[in-house]
């Protein structure tokens, strides 16, 4: 019997005995964290809730105008961080989430504490499955793997370090960890594998960290970004990189900020530009074929008794030339846009809408990103995601 007509049986007898069965995703798919522990009052005072309702979602992009969840595991994770507190290994057989914020009791109140966990979730069981837990640093948050899949690191905000962690299938150990000298919120490895930039949230710099087989090392070389760098991307080819400098410490302030470009073949690297962008930006983003970049803006649309609210949010489309960087596109979105993520062949995007409990779903042609006017919308408040490489 061929594979399709023996699905369709499968489904078939399900149907007939009230059993839904689940379909592995297939390529490309997105893990998405949401959180459903901090929502904000018009004031932009955060309001917190007991945890216990958070969830990790496997979302299929097979079709990725009909985006379909596949898989959705129970696990905690947060809004707090840069969007990009989850990863998928190149082959998509294993994703990690950082478990960064808790909500606890606080005598009537509650109260966030610094948490220090990682979720390991093996994406080749069928559904999706938690298979392990690692503990890191204090407050987990922005993480990536490897080219090769056989290392990521992990950026510990809270201990001013990165976790090294040593992947072997669903196997992850901590092997290292790295001393920064000051809080950090994203680390992420350049394409050959031999250099990882991490950002110095709130030191205003990016750190440079060199790669030798499984042993990183920091020699204290920073580079001034602009104000509270929050989320950092590599292109394709690894020449240049790309830092959304969030400008508020986390949140909007009714002021343009700017993404930061890094020149990585310079010696040694330096930042040889800055693009004015929009108020807050945090989810950052290249297309595989680097041909573009966007950067997520909050617009301070969770802040309603503000002189700067909007009541959506937005994304500043940047178009890349060599090293050029230009913006060329303002597009609206929901509100409070997080996570940001292309397709692997970089013809969608996807943007996570915290508010709205939706993702925008966006189309690439011709240098230009339109919005399709279709929404995919989950069970809960999307903080974070990451897309599969293939």
């Amino acid at each position: 019997m061929s594979i399709r007509r023996h699905v369709a049986a499968m489904l078939g007898t399900a149907a007939l005995l009230g059993v839904t069965v689940t379909i592995a995703q297939a390529a490309p798919f997105m893990v998405v964290g949401t959180d459903e522990k901090a929502q904000w009052d018009a004031d932009g005072k955060v309001l917190l809730s007991p945890a216990g309702k958070d969830a990790v979602l496997v979302v299929d992009l097979a079709k990725p105008e009909s985006p379909r969840i596949v898989a959705t595991l129970p696990l905690k994770n947060s809004v707090v961080g840069p969007p990009v507190n989850i990863d998928i290994d190149p082959t998509g057989s294993v994703a990690l989430v950082a478990d960064s914020v808790d909500v606890v009791k606080d005598g009537d109140a509650l109260k966030q504490t610094l948490d220090n966990k990682i979720y390991v979730i093996d994406l080749k069981a069928n559904p999706a499955r938690l298979a392990g837990t690692v503990t890191t640093g204090k407050q987990p948050s922005g993480l990536s793997f490897s080219p090769s899949g056989k290392m990521a690191m992990v950026a510990n905000r809270g201990d001013n370090s990165i976790s090294v962690l040593a992947v072997n299938g669903t196997d992850v150990k901590v092997v290292d960890t790295v001393a920064m000298g000051d809080s950090v919120s994203q680390v992420v490895f350049t394409p050959d594998g031999k250099r990882a930039l991490a950002t110095k949230f709130p030191a205003h710099k990016l750190a440079v960290l060199d790669i030798a087989g499984d042993k990183v090392s920091y020699n204290k070389l920073d580079l001034p970004t602009g104000l509270w760098p929050y989320n950092v991307v590599v292109d394709p080819k690894g020449k240049f990189a790309l830092t959304a400098d969030n400008g508020g410490a986390g949140s909007s302030d009714g002021s343009v900020d700017t993404v930061s470009v890094v020149d990585l073949e310079a010696s040694p690297p330096r930042v040889i530009d800055r693009v004015v962008v929009g108020d807050g930006p945090e989810g950052l983003a290249i297309s595989p074929k680097g041909d573009l970049a966007v950067a997520a803006i909050l617009r301070g649309s969770n802040m309603k008794n503000t002189y700067f609210y909007n009541k959506t949010g937005s994304i500043s489309v940047l178009r890349i030339n060599g090293k050029k960087v230009t913006k060329t596109q303002d597009v609206e979105v929901g509100g409070l846009p997080e996570a940001a993520a292309f397709t692997p062949d970089g013809k969608y995007l996807l943007v996570g809408n915290y508010l709205d409990s939706d993702f925008s779903i966006l189309k690439v042609a011709g240098g230009k990103v339109v919005d399709t006017g279709k929404r995919f919308k989950v069970p809960g408040h999307p903080a974070s995601a990451r897309m599969s490489k293939q």
